[in-house]
């Protein structure tokens, strides 16, 4: 009797979703704008789900949506017969006088269905609570885990069809014909870097690796800097080899162009004290968050993560000091545990993820000292889940004896969505800084 006390309790609207389905009836060509909102799952009444789902099959053969089509999309679908569904059609079209407010009742809906899921999401969390079937960690993590989805809308638990996809993979492409700058992800604010990689897509995981002293940590942070300034979101630093203060310093050089050595030395000039002051000025603008903690698992940070709001770009610093959340004796398994969880935290937040990651001697054996896919340490899997591995190479890094110079090359040994090449860069090895050079390089198709 209780349980369905609660079930004839949860909320929903019925007037929300007459409303946002008569709306589409009276101006069908707002419905694109509806998808990006709800789904058919988001309907509380069953024939509502039908409904729309039929307006969205009706959308993807370019039919129009009216009372007459609609009936007869319902009757082939076997919903409804003819006389039924007239009837029913017809309340709802007059349900609304106007679609003027067609996005107000979508959200009404989509909020009645954030709270019903939420219910549910409670409702497991209290029985695996009371079950004490698991580790209490990974009790409270599954819990946090589904407050988390919810919250980010990814919670959804059924399959989706593929005409609810494809009608969003619509609203992109007119997304993309209106602003060509959303085409590009994340960008890493390189220009030719770019245009090869096509900026950095959400759930990305992106490898940068090298030898000790090429600069790794100083490339993602100028893509740190860049990033945070540019998408105006938050950029979250794991640092498991400097200190906060240490990362801190080289951004102040990167950006503002002041010797690394004057800042550690603090021996500065007039204008380096000028530019640090107008450098940590624009910095503190930014939304950087850096966490310096030791051994960090990938479990902490997604927790940590999870409490971030507007996150836009994840930085960790480096693989290879990581450690699993699970005993795992063999290093190379260790490393294969830790590289897949990374690719599911991408997956899980929505948003890039940069690992830079040690290289093994290997190049230092071969005559032209550039790395490849086989330097990875410790395990191939690190090259099988990254969607982006790219490698850093400076030439007088092996050249003793001669003057710096100043070229770096980005070499883009794999990229899941698209083509493979070598960049040429400039580096400022003073300032801890990579530059565009004016010449594009070009690419080979991967």
């Amino acid at each position: 009797m209780a349980d369905e006390q609660i079930v004839k309790r949860l909320p929903y609207s019925l007037e929300a979703e007459q409303s946002v389905l008569g709306s589409i009836l009276i101006d069908p060509e707002r419905f694109p704008q509806v998808a990006t909102i709800l789904t058919s799952e988001d309907f509380y009444i069953e024939e509502h789900k039908s409904i729309y789902e039929a307006m969205a099959s009706l959308f993807l053969v370019n039919r129009s949506i009216d009372v007459v089509t609609l009936i007869n999309e319902l009757v082939k679908l076997g919903v409804y017969t003819d006389e039924s569904g007239r009837n029913y059609i017809r309340v709802i079209a007059e349900a609304v006088p106007t679609a003027q407010n067609i996005l107000d009742y979508a959200r009404i809906v989509k909020d009645k269905s954030t709270l019903r899921r939420l219910i549910e999401a409670c409702a497991e969390i209290t029985e695996n609570a009371f079950a004490e079937g698991d580790e209490v960690d990974n009790i409270v993590n599954n819990a946090e885990q589904k407050i988390f989805a919810i919250a980010q809308g990814s919670d959804q638990k059924n399959f989706t069809h593929i005409k609810e996809i494809i009608i969003s993979v619509y609203d992109h492409l007119r997304l993309l014909e209106n602003d060509r700058a959303a085409a590009l992800g994340t960008p890493s604010g390189f220009t030719e870097l770019d245009r090869i990689i096509v900026g950095m897509a959400p759930s990305d995981l992106i490898l940068i690796g090298a030898r000790p002293g090429m600069g790794k940590t100083s490339f993602a942070l100028n893509i740190a800097a860049k990033a945070a300034r540019d998408t105006k979101k938050a950029v979250c630093i794991f640092s498991l080899e400097m200190s906060k203060q240490q990362l801190v310093t080289r951004m102040l050089s990167s950006e503002g162009l002041i010797d690394n050595y004057a800042l550690r030395t603090g021996m500065l000039d007039d204008r380096q004290w000028a530019a640090l002051a107008q450098t940590a000025a624009n910095l503190s603008e930014c939304e950087i968050l850096i966490d310096d903690t030791t051994g960090i698992t990938i479990t902490g940070m997604k927790a940590k993560l999870r409490r971030v709001k507007n996150v836009g770009l994840v930085i960790i610093d480096y693989l290879q000091l990581m450690t699993s959340d699970r005993r795992i004796e063999n290093r190379v398994q260790e490393v294969s545990d830790i590289s897949r969880n990374l690719k599911l935290l991408a997956k899980d937040i929505g948003v890039p993820v940069i690992c830079c990651a040690q290289l093994s001697r290997a190049p230092e054996g071969r005559s032209d000292k550039i790395p490849q896919l086989s330097d990875l340490r410790d395990s191939g899997a690190i090259e099988q889940d990254a969607d982006i591995v790219m490698f850093l190479y400076r030439a007088d890094y092996y050249k003793d004896g001669e003057d710096e110079q100043n070229f770096a090359e980005v070499i883009i040994a794999k990229n899941r969505h698209g083509s493979t090449g070598r960049i040429k860069m400039g580096w400022m090895g003073q300032y801890t800084r990579f530059t565009d050079l004016e010449q594009p390089q070009e690419s080979g198709e991967g």
